[in-house]
């Protein structure tokens, strides 16, 4: 597992850039992992970080798109005007999450 650094803080990443050891994301880390992807956080942004992380905590894995639909009450065209080109696993990446089983 290599080692990257994003915004001065050094963590494991697996080979596609996402976290190996989620105990090392913070708030900090994720402005600097979404900067990486052209994404400036907002409270919107937030907003589905959060459920994602809740609701990773519950399940044990990344909600899909339907489950951020339907459980978050986020709409589909929200998650790709925040998060363009792969909502879900760019907010996953960004939230410090492994990549989705759901996604390619």
């Amino acid at each position: 597992m290599p080692d990257t650094t994003i915004n001065g803080i050094t963590v494991s990443v697996d080979a596609d850039g996402y976290l190996t050891d989620h105990s090392q994301w913070s708030r900090e880390l994720a402005e600097g992992l979404a900067a990486a992807e052209g994404i400036t956080l907002t409270d919107a942004h937030w907003k589905i970080l959060d459920f994602i992380a809740a609701d990773y905590a519950e399940k044990s894995a990344v909600p899909g798109m339907r489950r951020m639909n339907k459980v978050g009450g986020i709409p589909t065209k929200e998650l790709y005007a925040l998060f363009p080109d792969g909502p879900i696993k760019k907010a996953a990446k960004i939230a410090g999450f492994p990549k989705p089983t759901s996604c390619v």
